[in-house]
């Protein structure tokens, strides 16, 4: 059962959670309007569009900055706490330090199975409806600036490999096109190559031009040209190049499996989607270990008041935004195992919390 303090607290802590969002959202979205109302303009860019954009912007906004908000909301409430003396009050009560903190962790818990939830079912659907926004009125060359085009290399089976040096998903054509297949033995069976491929939407094939095969044979190789050959492949040119943000697009079921099917494929871009994987997970996590430094920080009363609780929380706040953006680009282009990148921050900041939450009891 939850007492009077438990509920006092723990409304607190929801409410001004809430209107932390509810009042920096409609901030973001004016800064974001001031800055592309002209390019909007120029593009002609319907209002239905538009206003799917901020409904998405807002799911994704908030998903971005949810640590800033949940930490900031906290260190305001308790800083008030603490300066009209209630902390105080409470602790000469008889009442432990976590005790105190027992409604600070069930609220983080609600916030964490919130952020759960929206990591696994709105915010990859708010993060494709305002990527392709960008891309496609925003960002210019639309469809071809949302893929890696270039120098593409795929495993598309167990046994076959292709690569095409580019391709326009616009006209559904690869150049300079190859399709090797190997034997159980990892020897070569045969490789094709083309000048270009085309993709056939009404059928679903292929046509190569300058088409040439190879089949690699005990003594002698067989070689087989056309000027023009039409096949069917077990892949599709939307698979070589998935868009730059896929992975952050896709439910949790269905990004486990995009990842395994890039795994099996030898993606280069395989730690990138795993960061997004293991963010689901850490993010409300975070709320815990936030909670817990927003409280030890802000119980205790200080010279400069509020002020000075909120100018240390904004620091941590930030301190933890970065840890986290810059190891998440480390995971992406470097071998820091996604994993340890991801989960750095919680580490770092877990053991900063247990840390201040000592000194606070004292």
């Amino acid at each position: 059962m939850l007492s009077i303090l438990d509920k006092y607290i723990l409304k607190r802590y929801l409410a001004t959670f809430s209107v932390m969002l509810l009042l920096f959202i409609p901030i973001g979205i004016t800064i974001d309007v001031s800055e592309k109302v002209n390019k909007m303009l120029e593009n002609h860019v319907p209002f239905k569009a538009i206003a799917m954009y901020y409904v998405d912007f807002t799911i994704y906004f908030a998903n971005l900055l949810f640590p800033i908000f949940l930490f900031l909301s906290i260190i305001w409430f308790t800083s008030k706490l603490a300066n009209n003396t209630e902390i105080i009050a409470i602790l000469s009560s008889g009442i432990s330090f976590t005790r105190f903190l027992r409604p600070y962790i069930i609220g983080a818990t609600f916030v964490s199975i919130f952020a759960l939830l929206m990591g696994f079912f709105l915010v990859p659907k708010a993060s494709d409806g305002f990527n392709n926004f960008r891309y496609i009125y925003l960002i210019g060359n639309g469809q071809n600036e949302m893929r890696n085009n270039s120098n593409v290399f795929r495993q598309i089976s167990d046994d076959e490999y292709i690569y095409v040096s580019s391709l326009n998903p616009d006209s559904k054509m690869a150049f300079d096109f190859s399709l090797e297949k190997f034997n159980k033995d990892k020897t070569l069976a045969y490789k094709i190559t083309a000048n270009r491929i085309k993709f056939n939407p009404k059928d679903s094939t292929y046509t190569m031009f300058d088409y040439t095969k190879r089949t690699v044979g005990p003594l002698d190789d067989i070689i087989e040209k056309s000027p023009k050959k039409d096949a069917i492949f077990s892949f599709e040119l939307d698979d070589l190049t998935p868009v730059v943000y896929i992975a952050e697009t896709l439910s949790y079921t269905n990004l486990v499996k995009f990842i395994n099917k890039e795994r099996a494929r030898g993606s280069s871009n395989i730690n990138t989607y795993l960061v997004v994987l293991y963010k689901k997970y850490s993010i409300p996590v975070s709320a815990f270990i936030l909670t817990i430094i927003a409280v030890a920080v802000s119980s205790m009363k200080r010279r400069g008041g509020m002020g000075m609780n909120l100018a240390i929380g904004i620091l941590l706040a930030f301190a933890f935004i970065f840890f986290d953006k810059i190891f998440g680009v480390l995971a992406s282009a470097s071998t820091v195992p996604p994993l340890l990148a991801v989960w750095f921050p919680n580490i770092v900041f877990g053991i900063l919390a247990i840390f201040l939450l000592r000194n606070a009891k004292r």
